[in-house]
């Protein structure tokens, strides 16, 4: 497995780029679609393979975007401000669809269920996660994340911040990681609290399951690390090391058998899964790496993987995955 840069654009906003992610080819546009969230408070379009801009900036936020997720149909995409708003977006017009709205830093990270019926909300300083159903846009559930058990408080004084979530491809479990480092897991059929996944002691600011083992979590630390678990079954089964610094985004390739990291130390790493190891460094950046995205499989004529990352230095990368 190896990555090969195909195309960098600087400038691709005013302001640092905190999010990217991927819409999925839909019937009436064949091809997936690159987005990116900036601290500009606009959402911009990129085409997948020559990263052309399409359309004009999505606006509509009075603070930066910091979380980007598409719906898995490839026509709706939500993107997170600090302003505390949710918007959600017609993907090829940009028009706003729905506002969500929440207390001041109680969101985060933002993920759509496999089969689109809800969005998954990190809630920051509420120490929840937030539910809302994709047909109305009605709060569905707010999910108090439980501290462990002797866990010391972190700086919120809440006990929780909570960051990043992410649903199991087959929408059986939902994961969140907090600024303390633990990492809650849910039956997301019954909404109930399972356990703890422990190992990291700082902020989990990303984290993916794999789409060929939906209990399989590959989570992202400021402790430099990435772990693997079993969320299921509760056990560490796999660490990988080799960023110099804060590991701020991860995903997984389609096949399964690799995943892309993002870091302050400025490198975008490829890793063998399989292998527990990293397997190429790509250093286009030159300021902290906030966002790496695969393009998701579909789509007229795609026959190579694809890997994009944004970074505080205004500039998107685009990337061959073979």
């Amino acid at each position: 497995m190896k990555l090969a840069g195909l195309k960098s654009v600087d400038g691709a906003h005013d302001e640092s780029i905190w999010a990217a992610a991927w819409a999925p080819a839909a019937a009436h546009r064949p091809t997936a679609v690159l987005l990116t969230g900036a601290l500009d408070e606009t959402v911009r379009a990129w085409r997948p393979d020559d990263l052309a801009a399409v359309g004009p900036p999505a606006k509509g936020h009075a603070l930066g975007v910091v979380s980007l997720a598409a719906h898995p149909a490839g026509v709706l995409a939500a993107a997170v401000s600090l302003d505390s708003f949710i918007r959600v977006f017609d993907v090829d017009s940009g028009a706003s669809v729905a506002t969500l709205e929440a207390p001041p830093s109680e969101v985060w990270g933002v993920q759509f269920h496999p089969k689109g019926n809800a969005l998954a909300a990190a809630g920051g300083g509420s120490g929840s996660v937030k539910l809302w159903d994709t047909e109305k846009w009605q709060p569905i559930t707010s999910l108090a994340v439980p501290r462990p058990e002797g866990a010391r408080p972190d700086k919120t004084g809440s006990g929780k911040f909570v960051l990043s979530v992410a649903w199991s491809p087959d929408g059986k479990l939902l994961a969140c990681g907090s600024m303390d480092g633990t990492i809650a897991v849910y039956d997301a059929i019954r909404m109930k609290f399972l356990h703890h996944l422990e190992g990291h002691h700082m902020p989990v600011r990303s984290m993916v399951f794999s789409p060929v083992d939906p209990h399989v979590l590959f989570t992202a630390c400021d402790d430099c690390h990435i772990h693997i678990y079993d969320a299921k079954e509760k056990t560490l089964i796999g660490a990988m090391s080799g960023h110099a610094s804060w590991v701020l985004s991860i995903d997984v390739s389609p096949d399964g058998k690799a995943v892309a990291t993002g870091s302050s130390d400025r490198t975008v790493r490829l890793w063998d899964i399989k292998m527990r190891t990293s397997v190429q460094t790509m250093s286009n950046h030159s300021d902290q790496v906030w966002a790496v995205a695969f393009r998701p499989p579909g789509g007229d004529g795609v026959r190579a993987g694809r890997l994009a990352s944004a970074s505080d230095d205004k500039t998107i990368s685009l990337y061959d995955y073979s």
